[in-house]
């Protein structure tokens, strides 16, 4: 899935050049079921040329804070601090509703003693992270890769572990004990309102017309995907981190759907509450705001 080419990210297309977008996702079933038919190449692409970059959405984040990747997979947290720089895209967001990033432990306890227990976390900018930060307060935590959670809560190096992706699936079968359920807590407190974790932000200096072929195609790309479930789901499957079929469906199902396609519509309030909430206790600037290509 990964594209070979060796053009430099980090600098709009010259009018010389062909455009060619460095699209950067999370190497996980959802993000390869939204951009099955790119990567295909099954849609019209409006003469851009796209070059996949797979990496964890904690990386993903810090490249778009240095501003080297066009298009790009980021955290609402991050989002916060981008926004000088990038434009949300119409579609391709991850939402929850009623359901999220999950605290796990080797043993269960009540969700009030978290403050005094080390909690591994996926990284500073992830949305995982600052949500935790709303429903707990400060505490104490260990930056630990996504896919390393698991057993640096089983080695215990720390007390419980943030986790994201298909661990909300799995932690069960791992041995684990759901202490807290963010999805579970964010719709009690603000119900109506999914919790909205990932966005795709393109890089404002493409200019308007790029940024807004851009948005077409990876809507066309989801589009597509949805139309077609049963060969992007096998797609999917690559990246499923053993997943089997069937979790790896109900994944995809969980976070790529209406809100996915029509984030700057539907999705639009879910993200703009979520900011104002933050803002409100202070985590974040009141002065964000939700910006989509237009």
């Amino acid at each position: 899935m990964t594209d070979t080419d060796k053009s430099e990210p980090g600098r709009p297309p010259s009018a010389s050049e062909p455009p060619v977008i460095h699209l950067g996702h999370s190497p996980d079933p959802d993000d390869a079921f939204m951009f099955y038919a790119l990567a295909r190449d099954l849609i019209d692409t409006e003469g851009l040329r796209f070059v996949h970059e797979l990496q964890d959405i904690e990386t993903l984040n810090q490249r778009a804070m240095r501003g080297e990747i066009e298009v790009t997979a980021v955290s609402v947290n991050a989002y916060t601090r981008l926004t000088d720089r990038y434009l949300i895209l119409n579609s391709g967001a991850s939402m929850g509703r009623g359901f999220g990033p999950m605290v796990v432990a080797r043993e269960p306890f009540r969700m009030e003693l978290l403050r005094d227990r080390l909690i591994a976390i996926p990284g500073l900018n992830t949305t995982a992270f600052l949500t935790l930060r709303m429903c707990i307060g400060e505490f104490r935590y260990k930056v630990v890769a996504f896919d390393e959670i698991f057993r640096a809560v089983a080695d215990e190096s720390v007390q419980a572990g943030l986790i994201i992706h298909e661990g909300q699936l799995t932690y069960k079968e791992e041995g684990f004990y759901c202490i807290l359920d963010l999805g579970q807590w964010w719709e009690e407190q603000n119900p109506g309102f999914p919790l909205p974790l990932g966005i795709n932000v393109v890089r404002r200096d493409l200019g308007e017309d790029v940024c807004r072929r851009i948005d077409r195609v990876l809507k066309r790309s989801i589009r597509y995907s949805l139309d077609h479930r049963e060969v992007a789901v096998e797609h999917a499957l690559q990246w499923g981190r053993g997943l089997d079929r069937a979790k790896a469906d109900r994944f995809i199902e969980m976070y790529v759907n209406d809100l996915t396609l029509d984030t700057g519509g539907a999705g639009r309030p879910a993200i703009e509450h979520y900011l104002s909430r933050a803002a409100e206790m202070g985590l974040i600037p009141d002065s964000i705001r939700a910006e989509f290509v237009r």
